[in-house]
């Protein structure tokens, strides 16, 4: 009986802590939903007889990844199927945990499956963020279902995700709120006794005002609501006291769908284009929207040598240690790294000799135009090579000057055939008087 007690003291105790913890809450995760039903958005994930209502009503086991931009309800759906199937809510960050905490809650929920009989909902948030020996960790609990896996993601979980884990997991992808959607989500937390309750309200020039900076994220439509309430006290909100609260322009940019595309494209173009300045607008733009920089710095990479290439070799060289210096630096400092080889890319010489020579080489071999590597140049280090020729006539070119000797080197089907076309770009423009001169000498003089 003393124990029953003590269970039933404990719990009070609990239920109480958590509501003083609740009301301190931001006003967004104050009014997160508590069910399917006040879930706003989502239809085609949560509408009557879809995979994850089933799953839901049925109580059965289950792994997901959802996959959404920010604010769209990921964390939310996962907090709530906890809830509809009374099971542990445990929230792991991939940004700040590591494989450490990811076994201590499986290990905890081992414990609580074995001694309660209660599963766990492990919630990953960001899970693209985890490299893949720390998913790896995770695949036991999966597959021997001591918790019910729940990754969200806001980066292509087929390039983010390993596929043993994709594979045991249902996929489902999340959009942006609507316009309507987002109202509705402001005009309940404005009502609302978990959120404003009454106590303010929102002038219609304010309200759409609100839409548009939210930008489909209802997280940070709730967020700047919150904020402006501080502002306007129990008057009601405008325009002015909006634009007081949020001290800068919310950027709208998903960056999974069409902005992600579009804001990259307008990158490169600008570099290629050699508008230094729009090309740091379009950088600040995606650090600002929370883009993975890494992404950024592998498109400079690849950037300095499709179109830039021999007319600055260096613009390769300041890509690839912007690209160290995110590993190493990370944000928010790494932006100055990347902002120094944009500037450097996009001033720099162009020139796409690089890619097309590659392109023309590769639809040649394509074509079937590979042919035998002649037989000088086989490889002729092994016991029996000179008894077929290989290695025989082979000529060492650093026992000529210049080192370099008239020689074939291609394949019968594509001699003679000229795959680099310099520029008269930047450094380029020495390069193109080199290669003739090289390959008037490895051609006895023919050209072409």
């Amino acid at each position: 009986m003393a124990r029953r007690d003590d269970e039933q003291a404990d719990s009070l105790f609990d239920t109480q802590a958590e509501e003083a913890e609740q009301a301190n809450a931001p006003l967004a995760v104050r009014m997160r939903p508590r069910g399917l039903d006040e879930v706003v958005g989502q239809e085609h994930l949560l509408g009557p007889g879809t995979p994850l209502r089933q799953l839901v009503e049925r109580d059965v086991a289950m792994s997901l990844v959802l996959w959404g931009p920010p604010g769209t309800g990921k964390t939310t759906l996962a907090y709530v199927v906890s809830q509809a199937t009374e099971r542990r809510f445990v929230e792991v960050s991939a940004v700040s945990d590591g494989v450490k905490q990811v076994r201590a809650a499986i290990d905890q929920a081992k414990r609580e499956l074995g001694m309660r009989g209660r599963q766990t909902v492990l919630f990953v948030d960001e899970v693209h963020r985890f490299n893949k020996a720390q998913q790896d960790a995770l695949l036991p609990a999966v597959e021997n279902r001591w918790v019910s896996f729940i990754g969200a993601t806001t980066e292509n979980p087929f390039f983010s995700v390993i596929s043993p884990l994709l594979s045991r997991s249902l996929l489902l992808t999340l959009e942006p709120l609507g316009d309507d959607q987002l109202r509705e989500v402001i005009r309940r937390a404005l009502a609302d006794a978990r959120g404003l309750a009454g106590a303010t309200s929102l002038t219609e020039p304010a309200e759409d005002h609100l839409v548009r900076l939210a930008g489909g994220d209802a997280r940070r439509a709730l967020t700047y609501l919150e904020a402006a309430s501080y502002v306007a006290g129990h008057e009601p909100i405008d325009v002015d006291v909006l634009e007081k609260a949020v001290d800068r322009a919310a950027v709208r940019y998903d960056r999974e769908g069409d902005q992600h595309y579009d804001v990259i494209s307008a990158f490169i173009k600008s570099i290629r284009g050699s508008d230094v300045d729009a090309a740091l607008h379009y950088l600040a733009r995606m650090i600002e929207a929370g883009e993975d920089p890494r992404f950024i710095a592998r498109r400079l990479i690849v950037h300095a040598s499709e179109d830039i290439g021999m007319a600055d070799p260096t613009a390769l060289q300041t890509a690839t240690a912007a690209a160290h210096a995110v590993e190493f630096v990370g944000l928010p400092e790494a932006r100055i790294n990347l902002a120094q080889a944009v500037i450097h890319l996009s001033l720099a010489p162009k020139s796409n000799a690089v890619i097309r020579a590659i392109n023309e080489a590769s639809a040649d071999v394509r074509r079937g135009l590979v042919g035998p590597v002649p037989a000088h140049l086989r490889d002729a280090h092994y016991k029996g090579a000179s008894k077929i020729d290989h290695g025989k006539g082979y000529q060492y070119a650093h026992d000529f000057p210049g080192g370099v000797v008239e020689q074939r080197y291609a394949p019968d089907a594509v001699a003679g055939r000229d795959y680099y076309h310099p520029t008269k770009h930047g450094m380029e423009s020495r390069f193109s008087e080199v290669v003739e001169r090289l390959r008037a000498v490895l051609r006895g003089g023919r050209q072409g």
